[in-house]
């Protein structure tokens, strides 16, 4: 989602290069990723069960998204290394928040190698040395 894209901006071209050509982007003045028109469609659309959260406004905007979905039902999971507030201070008393109210608070690299799994993963080389 892109939070108010026409008054902020658009998303960061290097972020956008990095995600698939069939990536919706979904744009939202709510705080909220729920607010977004087609974000809860799009989301039990893709049938899963577990939501990964990351973004900016750690305080603001991730933590209703992620409360949000909490009430929902969702496993919600924040990557505390690929959030951020305009304070620290901010960011760590959303992290709190969050882990309180049954939020899994993750980091990067527990998230890739739970996705691989195992060091045979025909991925592993490639991603290992990125993270070195």
């Amino acid at each position: 989602t892109e939070q108010y894209p026409q008054g902020l901006g658009p998303t960061n071209a290097a972020i956008l290069d990095q995600l698939p050509e069939n990536c919706p982007r979904l744009a939202k003045s709510g705080f909220s990723c729920r607010a977004a028109e087609g974000f809860d469609a799009g989301l039990a659309a893709a049938g899963r069960r577990q939501v990964i959260l990351l973004g900016q406004e750690a305080h603001v905007c991730v933590m209703q998204t992620a409360i949000e979905l909490l009430g929902l039902g969702y496993r919600v999971f924040v990557v505390e290394d690929a959030v951020c507030s305009r304070l620290e201070t901010h960011k760590l008393n959303a992290l709190t928040r969050l882990r309180e109210a049954g939020v899994s608070i993750v980091n990067h690299e527990s998230v890739i190698f739970e996705w691989l799994r195992d060091a045979a993963h025909p991925h592993f080389k490639t991603l290992s040395k990125m993270l070195r």
